[in-house]
């Protein structure tokens, strides 16, 4: 294959399609009223209403794995129907009318529904929204596409958490307060999505999917897209929660009021660089920008193993920001281009689901390593599975390449 020039083109932001912006703005929204509550949220379930630890990872743990399995049914059904905006905007409601509920609610119950419907709106937007960028976005812009969403999406995770200081501070400590300026955000997202993004037309030439979850039609998102999973299910090995990048802070001693800004420092880092990364791939090739990502996995888990002060946890956790930047909106970008089009919903929900079982199992594992042999342990186990996933992108380079050629022109 001859790959294009290297060139880093930044702005071709002009280019990308409105439809494109409007789902990045809409992502922007949510996130930060998501972020605003879920900041605050383990607090005041505990120290307000008077709930268990144990009661907070419970809701945790059942609304993000509904989500995922969510993600699944909704990729599949806005295939079958055609109906990609319909599905995301029914998942941003959810999520959107779940918000007046925190500050309204007068148990701990009504919390806990709240959490898990806004999950489900969550799980039902993820992978028909992803599916309807892939339409929208250029074959030639695609990488660009997905990074300018992403990068959006992760300036919501730090402005979200940002506003909710700000806001506590101002209105002397009052959730309820906080929890209902996070209100506005999300019906602005709802909003954008339901009159700021157009569906374009199904093309007339595209086949009709009948049951998009059966053995022939996942048989038909090709080997090229299932070698892209099962490298991005590796890879998720060894990307586990950035519960420990906060964990790795805490270990050097910094005071807790200023823990949390390890997770501000990650998202700057990941929302800066998730765009140039886009573009970088649509103008220099995908799996050049795919092991430079993984490669800053490896090198942010050494560093972060053997960090001897703050000063260095804090390079680790930039480093961590930036192959975050670099490798998530690229491996959704990968699977658009690895599958038919009218598969497109299947095979995010497919991803989502494999993805977020490993990312789980991943976070249970570096937990027993960091109980059993502390952060040096579970950094370097996984710098050792980030390897072993570079490697499998130089083994399978060939049907990679297909992906990420396929649908360009």
């Amino acid at each position: 294959m001859n790959e294009p020039p290297s060139k880093l083109d930044l702005p071709m932001l002009h280019a990308i399609p409105v439809g494109v912006w409007a789902l990045g703005l809409v992502s922007l929204l949510m996130d930060i009223s998501s972020e605003m509550i879920h900041a605050l949220l383990p607090v005041y379930l505990v120290a307000v209403l008077g709930t268990s630890a144990l009661t907070v990872g419970i809701i945790e743990g059942i609304a993000e794995a509904t989500g995922a399995v969510v993600k699944l049914f909704s990729g599949a059904l806005s295939d079958w129907s055609g109906r990609r905006k319909f599905l995301a905007a029914l998942g941003y409601g959810l999520s959107a009318f779940t918000k007046p509920i925190f500050p309204l609610a007068p148990s701990v119950a009504w919390l806990i529904a709240a959490r898990f419907v806004d999950r489900v709106g969550k799980g039902i937007r993820g992978a028909p929204r992803d599916a309807l960028l892939a339409d929208i976005a250029p074959a030639q812009l695609r990488g660009a596409s997905f990074g300018l969403r992403q990068s959006l999406d992760t300036a919501g995770a730090f402005i979200g958490p940002l506003l909710a200081i700000l806001l506590m501070w101002l209105t002397v400590s009052n959730f309820t307060a906080v929890f209902w300026f996070a209100v506005i955000p999300a019906f602005l997202a709802l909003g954008f999505m339901m009159f700021g993004v157009s569906e374009p037309d199904r093309p007339t030439e595209l086949r009709n999917v009948h049951f998009p979850l059966s053995q022939t039609e996942l048989r038909r998102l090709g080997l090229a897209y299932w070698l892209v999973v099962a490298v991005a299910t590796v890879f998720m090995l060894a990307r586990f929660s950035e519960a420990f990048l906060v964990l790795r802070t805490q270990a050097t001693g910094l005071p807790a009021m200023w823990v949390p800004a390890v997770m501000v420092v990650m998202n700057v880092v990941y929302a800066l660089a998730a765009y140039p990364a886009g573009v970088l791939s649509d103008n220099g090739g995908r799996l050049r920008v795919l092991v430079i990502g993984l490669s800053l996995l490896i090198v942010a888990d050494i560093v972060l193993a053997f960090a001897p002060g703050i000063a260095a946890v804090a390079i680790g956790v930039a480093l961590w920001g930036l192959h975050m930047g670099f490798t998530q909106g690229l491996l959704s970008t990968l699977v658009a281009d690895a599958v038919p089009p009218e598969l497109r919903g299947t095979a995010f929900g497919m991803f989502n689901l494999l993805t977020g079982v490993a990312l789980l199992a991943a976070s249970i594992v570096a937990g027993a390593l960091w109980d059993a042999f502390g952060p040096k342990g579970t950094f370097l186990v996984g710098a050792a599975i980030a390897l072993i996933a570079l490697c499998g992108v130089v083994a399978i380079r060939t049907q990679l390449t297909v992906a990420d050629t396929k649908q360009k022109p």
